[in-house]
């Protein structure tokens, strides 16, 4: 009674209320203190886990540097084209090779290289890697490691013997074959006996080039064209079939080639220009060319 005439309940309510706005405050900011602590703490650890990720970046960027360099650095000791007596002299000192039993590996590498292959090459079986498809041939001290290209491929294969497993026909003309080549506006074909062509027939025909500006449409010369190369290639066609030799070789433009994957030993794109003779010559060399590769 006496608070309320001297007007201090009002004051002590306003001190009550003051006092609760304090409290609440003051909770608040214990809470925020505790949540910037935390984030304090949490933003520490999301620091040390940066670091720690940096570091395990660096580490592995310097690995994967030192593999690239290696790699980079892998080159193959010596490169050379073979055709004609400097191949028959390669094969012939391959084919000379004798070692203990098991001691010759001689392997077909086509899609990936074969795991007994990769352990005589350590590191650089990227190289073979990079060379195939081809014929693989080393020995079990390491004197002969070479890698050979083979137009006349065998099936895959890899094994150890007592010398190397190497079939002269998959890499030089051997025996009585048929090469023939077709290109888009060209045909020649010629029978052989090994390196020595016995029979040679070949025609040209007329088909359109490059498309010029005015006349026609680009789709109506491309219909024409398409036309006149499946007319050639109908030529073509009657023409191995009177061929003289069973085993066929297909060589010329890589698109038309494919063609006659189906009755052809083998089948190759080659940059053969000319009249049919002399285009056939040039086909012959290239596609008889073998690259040695020393790994």
């Amino acid at each position: 009674m006496l608070d309320e005439l001297l007007g201090r309940a009002e004051l002590k309510t306003r001190i009550e209320e003051l006092e609760a706005d304090k409290q609440r405050l003051q909770n608040q900011l214990e809470a925020e203190q505790e949540r910037r602590a935390d984030a304090a703490t949490a933003r520490q650890d999301a620091e040390e886990r940066v670091n720690r990720l940096e570091d395990r970046i660096a580490q592995l960027e310097g690995e994967l540097d030192r593999v690239d360099t290696d790699e980079t650095d892998l080159a193959f000791r010596g490169q050379e084209d073979l055709h004609g007596e400097r191949l028959s002299e390669v094969l012939d000192r391959l084919a000379s090779v004798e070692t203990g039993p098991e001691g010759a590996l001689s392997a077909m590498v086509t899609d990936e290289v074969p795991e007994a292959a990769a352990e005589t090459l350590g590191q650089r079986a990227t190289l073979l890697d990079r060379a195939a498809p081809c014929l693989y041939y080393t020995d079990d001290a390491g004197l002969v490691q070479v890698a050979l290209d083979a137009p006349l491929a065998p099936e895959e294969f890899c094994e150890w013997g007592e010398s190397f497993r190497l079939d002269r026909a998959w890499v030089e003309p051997v025996g009585r074959f048929s090469l023939a080549l077709v290109r888009a506006d060209l045909f020649a074909l010629g029978t052989y006996e090994g390196t020595e062509r016995v029979a040679v027939s070949g025609f040209e025909s007329d088909v359109k080039g490059k498309h010029s500006k005015g006349g026609f449409s680009q789709a109506r010369f491309e219909r024409i064209r398409d036309e006149q190369i499946d007319s050639h290639l109908d030529d073509c066609r009657e023409a191995i079939a009177d061929r003289d030799a069973d085993r066929l070789v297909v060589v010329g433009d890589r698109r038309l080639v494919r063609e006659f994957a189906d009755e052809a030993v083998a089948t190759a794109a080659v940059d053969a220009t000319g009249d049919p003779r002399a285009a056939l010559d040039d086909a012959f060399h290239e596609f008889f060319s073998t690259r040695l590769r020393l790994l």
